[in-house]
């Protein structure tokens, strides 16, 4: 019996081989996408892409996607607070899994495991400790495709925001960027692959600048 299962869902490409690596899984069956919306920009958090989008990619993927909306400037206290809120809900409809796109950022898990036990819930980490060079190849040989909306320009010129994520941009990441961008240096949007029944149509639109972050806005 496979167990229904809720993925952490950040509409990037991580988080897209997890779904991909579940669906696949003798054990877990995926049965929402969970996200979080800064609600003052109606955009998913930290990645920038609007809510609309979101909201098409999930049905392109056919499945249901929850949201937990947070202010801007949020604090931990609020974020874990609406998270758990949710999580709670999740719970006592029967899910007691929740996956994550993790890939070798041991904090990040470690903080993961914290909150999930003390909701009485079990993380799974579907594509932990995978080489994010090997993966970065394999998500574009199964014809994932993806587009960079957010780049650290600590890490990478802004250039990079906007372009597709495919071989040209693994050869032209500098020495020291990871090519999944887990350190933070790039976030994705997802558009086609092999968990989509259809294509999400996207337009590149404008570059913003966000700090040290630069951002480039995808148009439905």
């Amino acid at each position: 019996m496979r167990h229904p299962i809720i993925l952490s869902w950040s509409g990037g490409k991580d988080s897209a081989f997890a779904l991909h690596t579940l669906r696949s899984s003798p054990d877990f069956e995926p049965v929402g996408l969970l996200t979080t919306i800064t609600a003052d920009f109606d955009r998913i958090s930290i990645h920038g892409v609007r809510r609309e989008l979101l909201e098409q990619q999930a049905a392109a993927i056919g499945l249901p996607l929850r949201q937990v909306l947070i202010p801007k400037d949020c604090t931990n206290e609020i974020y874990e607070d609406r998270l758990g809120a949710a999580l709670r809900e999740i719970q006592a409809e029967g899910i007691r899994h929740v996956a994550f796109g993790d890939l070798f950022l041991q904090d990040i898990r470690a903080y993961r495991e914290r909150t999930m036990a003390a909701l009485g819930l079990e993380p799974v980490f579907p594509v932990w400790g995978l080489d994010t060079a090997e993966l970065a190849r394999e998500m574009i040989r199964l014809g994932f495709k993806a587009t960079l909306v957010c780049v650290d320009t600590e890490a990478l010129d802004p250039a990079f925001a906007g372009r597709s994520f495919d071989a040209d941009l693994l050869r032209d990441l500098p020495a020291g960027v990871d090519p999944c961008g887990e350190n933070g240096e790039f976030h994705t949007f997802v558009h086609a692959g092999p968990i989509f029944r259809e294509p999400v149509e996207i337009k590149v639109g404008r570059l913003e600048e966000r700090g040290r972050f630069w951002f480039r806005d995808l148009e439905v």
